[in-house]
């Protein structure tokens, strides 16, 4: 009951926003040693995790990618070349965003990136902010920039926040090259053709001056450095399951590369720029579940649920249904940051009950986290509305019916995409 109670606490404060994430996270930490709630090597297992290095590695790249200007540069390349038209422009938005995740692993900081560059770009080409022009281009970087990491294991909180529950709770190891054969097809690719034809539906609007082309300077030597770095951690990524290092030993040797002196391109003070508090709030995540399954708890409302939501042997498409609403109705609680924490020490009940291998029910869960009902799940998200000065209104006419073919459409095919490829056993 103890670390029932911490964890509702916890999680209470992450949906809530009482409290930034990083100060819940110390203060989780803080209960959990102070009041006996488990031991240290369970409240802090994430920090023995490569996830949590993942995480690590991430900030650091993308700061790099911040100070040298090379994310702008890569965005106005390829937008500048698709401003005579409304859906090429589109496209070129949802493209980037794509491209983006691949490399800047923090959804709010390809928002950020995105976003000014974006609303800058619908004031040139004629679009005024609250016009349908300027709320289409800002509503798809928004989402785009979300719902392509999905399908890229550092690209989100959430997918670090699984695949370190799933490491410190049952040894299971996800690799990126799985992660992405497993989601990025349909919940990334089909879905990034859907969310285009929706935004240019939903948000009607043509070009009606074209912006003169700006030349570009030529890539400074740290740009050049940088995207040589990137190029080789990408690449040791995509071959993870050839040579088996871990992505967070990868994404961590990135970082040291951005921080060596003459090779890298960011200083000592770097450390000052970094915001760690998302490194602590994974942390934080991971620990939830550690202490769930230590308590006894996980086990316990496993076996709860198990019986609630009826999981049978056989019923694969129920079964994967049911598990992935279930994921999604959590996020209404927890809001997106905190849904890993709280499903995965259930994963292991639902697997024995729908028969299935374990890595089928985390992914499975992995899968609710896609759909999003309201803003409000996902922060991030939240963030680039109030940047980009979206009102609510404007903001539901895309996401509600986006949720609407994500659970009618997008989950089915995604289920007989894993039946293609032999993922429930």
């Amino acid at each position: 009951m103890h670390a029932a109670a911490l964890i509702v606490l916890t999680t209470g404060l992450w949906a809530l926003g009482a409290l930034p994430e990083h100060i819940t996270a110390l203060l989780f930490f803080a209960l959990a040693m102070v009041l006996s709630i488990a031991p240290p090597h369970v409240v802090f297992s994430g920090f023995a995790s490569a996830t949590m290095w993942l995480v690590l590695g991430g900030l650091f790249v993308a700061e790099a990618v911040r100070v040298t200007g090379l994310g702008g540069r890569f965005a106005a390349v390829l937008f500048g070349r698709f401003t005579t038209s409304y859906v090429s422009l589109i496209i070129a938005i949802a493209v980037a965003g794509t491209v983006l995740a691949l490399f800047m692993p923090a959804t709010v900081g390809r928002i950020l990136l995105l976003i000014p560059i974006v609303s800058a770009l619908a004031e040139r080409v004629g679009f005024k902010p609250g016009s349908d022009g300027y709320n289409g281009l800002c509503m798809i970087a928004i989402i785009i920039s979300y719902q392509s990491g999905n399908g890229m294991l550092p690209a989100n909180a959430p997918n670090l926040v699984l695949a370190g529950a799933a490491e410190a709770l049952y040894q299971v190891h996800f690799i990126y090259a799985e992660w992405m054969w497993v989601m990025f097809p349909v919940l990334c690719l089909v879905k990034g053709v859907i969310l285009v034809l929706m935004t240019c539906w939903l948000y009607p609007a043509t070009i009606t001056k074209a912006p003169a082309a700006s030349a570009l300077t030529p890539m400074s030597a740290q740009e050049q450095r940088l995207s040589l770095i990137l190029l080789i951690a990408l690449l040791l990524w995509a071959t993870d399951f050839l040579h088996g290092i871990r992505a967070g030993w990868i994404a961590l040797a990135a970082a040291v590369a951005c921080l060596l002196p003459r090779i890298g391109m960011l200083s000592a003070r770097s450390f000052d720029d970094v915001r760690f508090g998302s490194f602590f709030y994974v942390g934080a995540a991971i620990g939830i579940g550690a202490v769930a399954n230590e308590s006894g708890l996980g086990a316990l409302l496993g076996r709860a649920l198990q019986g609630s939501l009826n999981l049978q042997p056989g019923a694969d498409f129920t079964n994967f249904m049911v598990l992935s609403l279930f994921a999604t109705g959590v996020g209404l609680i927890t809001t997106n940051p905190a849904q890993p924490a709280v499903v995965a020490p259930f994963a292991a009940a639902f697997a024995e009950a729908a028969g299935w291998p374990l890595n089928a029910a985390l992914m499975t869960m992995a899968v609710g986290f896609t759909v999003m009902v309201l803003p409000y799940q996902v922060p991030p998200a939240i963030v680039g509305i109030r940047v980009a000065g979206l009102s609510m209104r404007t903001v539901m006419r895309l996401v509600l019916p986006l949720a609407f073919v994500s659970v009618a459409i997008l989950l089915p095919l995604d289920y007989l995409w894993w039946r293609i490829i032999g993922y429930f056993g």
